[in-house]
């Protein structure tokens, strides 16, 4: 399973406004969700938030990626949110975020959620790619550079 496998251009926002790590989880939360899903956006909210009172999800150099595990949840699904003003996300470093890609898995994904937050990782530890995401306003732009990590020469 790849990243171009799960996240779609229309569950990509781009200069988002968030003032806090709750309300980037709660943006994350819309995204991951659709109405006639099998979950709410508030089930979502909450299993984020329960696995961020576990750890923290910043990895540092701007970059965030919550993620949950739900039994209601049938197949993996992931967003991606640019923010406008970076938030505290008590990453290692002590920067704030503005990258943050969430991950939302089914329950028995144990293994392939593991693989999943890899690949989600080694996409964003370029730092070309991660400046290249900053500087898009294209939500079609940072889905093909975060799937496929191609930045112009």
């Amino acid at each position: 399973m790849t990243i171009s496998d799960i996240l779609s251009t229309d569950r990509i926002l781009v200069g988002a406004d968030a003032s806090s790590k709750k309300r980037v989880l709660e943006v994350l939360s819309e995204l991951l969700t659709t109405p006639d899903g099998p979950v709410s956006a508030l089930t979502v909210f909450k299993a984020l938030c329960e696995r961020e009172r576990k750890g923290n999800t910043g990895l540092g150099e701007g970059v965030a990626i919550p993620h949950g595990r739900l039994p209601e949840v049938h197949e993996a699904v992931a967003a991606f949110v640019k923010l406008a003003e970076p938030v505290d996300f008590d990453a290692p470093d002590g920067r704030g975020v503005d990258l943050v890609i969430g991950l939302l898995v089914p329950e028995d994904y144990t293994q392939e959620h593991v693989e999943i937050l890899a690949g989600l990782a080694e996409s964003l530890s370029s730092t070309e790619v991660r400046e290249a995401l900053r500087r898009t306003t294209s939500p079609a732009r940072a889905r093909e550079l975060l799937c496929h990590g191609s930045v112009p020469v």
